[in-house]
């Protein structure tokens, strides 16, 4: 059937296989996917996020996977479908997600790729924590580096830090950088087995937040949500730049830049209103996000418009008119006042 469908499709037999895996799946167990396909709320490359992530899961599985994402398919990108789809996973197969991770960190490795022009491509396949690391790290420094030094662009600066930092023969330690997790209390204390989430990522298992905040170089803050929205109210420690007890807020409640379809973490990201200052624009948690450089100076453009929702929302009106409203996602599901913890 394959290779039929690559002929028929004039495509190749790998992007074939895809097609066939994920129609099967739609049809075999994702129905309420398959129903969103047929409205045209989605496309089949977004439904097949929701196949590729179930695919090593069970029917049972896949079925409360499916329904859960039933309300979390339509006007999303296929990114955060992404991370629905693994976070619904990790919930409702926490033993088996386990397992497939441990599999799959056992697999950790660096590649090595030649291309033209006198670039080679040197990757690894790491656990997304320590990737995640590396990577804060590394921007952290050629950020620094690159306020004394213009000649090179941040990407550069970057790929040099790299390179440094893997040839030097007397390193003193390894370079450590802040990464953002996120997780609710009842899972750090292993009362209940929810997702956390990895900025920049996604969500990660209760056991590896776990581990992380074990760690003797941890920091921890306290966030406080509203246990009914899950949406961020606190956390702890009219002028144009936002303080800094506010930027903490945003940055916790945000995690990654606020434009539809970007996942830029915010911790690199910049702290700006949404209803600009220079038309009289608040600075509090309601008017000011985090958006990356190019979606922050987006909203100058001629045509251009934003206007906040409240708690970090917004409905962003194009030149054509189109308009797209996005808001953060809530730290957690809400949860109804008759779901007690269960300890």
């Amino acid at each position: 059937m394959t290779e039929e469908v690559a002929l028929a499709f004039s495509v190749s037999r790998n992007q074939a296989f895809l097609l066939v895996e994920t129609s099967c799946a739609l049809v075999g167990r994702l129905p309420h996917t398959l129903a969103a396909l047929e409205r045209g709320d989605i496309d089949l490359f977004k439904a097949s996020k929701v196949s590729q992530l179930t695919r090593e899961v069970s029917d049972e599985v896949a079925g409360r996977v499916d329904a859960w994402m039933a309300t979390r398919l339509a006007g999303r990108d296929p990114a955060a479908i992404r991370k629905s789809v693994d976070h619904a996973v990790q919930k409702f197969d926490p033993g088996g997600y386990r397992e497939r991770a441990e599999s799959k960190r056992a697999l950790r490795h660096v590649s090595l790729e030649h291309e033209d022009e006198t670039m080679s491509k040197l990757s690894g396949w790491l656990p997304a924590e320590v990737a995640s690391s590396i990577y804060a790290s590394l921007s952290q420094a050629a950020k620094k580096r690159r306020r004394t030094d213009q000649s090179r662009t941040l990407d550069q600066h970057r790929a040099d830090i790299f390179a440094e930092r893997l040839l030097a023969e007397d390193g003193h330690g390894t370079p450590r950088a802040h990464v953002h997790v996120y997780v609710d209390l009842l899972t750090l204390t292993g009362a209940r087995e929810d997702p956390a989430t990895l900025a920049g990522y996604g969500p990660v298992p209760g056991w590896l937040a776990r581990e992380m905040a074990a760690d003797p170089g941890s920091t921890w803050s306290r966030l406080i949500t509203d246990p009914a929205t899950g949406q961020l109210l606190e956390a702890s420690s009219g002028t144009y730049r936002s303080p800094a007890s506010l930027a903490r807020l945003i940055k916790a409640r945000d995690r990654e830049c606020t434009h539809p379809g970007c996942h830029r973490p915010a911790e690199f990201s910049e702290i700006d209103h949404i209803t600009t200052w220079a038309r009289n624009g608040a600075t509090d948690h309601h008017n000011c996000h985090a958006a990356c450089t190019i979606h922050n100076l987006l909203k100058e453009e001629p045509g251009w418009t934003t206007t906040p929702t409240g708690n970090g929302g917004m409905t962003i009106t194009t030149p054509t008119g189109h308009t797209y409203t996005t808001t953060p996602e809530p730290l957690h599901n809400p949860r109804p006042e008759d779901d007690p913890p269960p300890f």
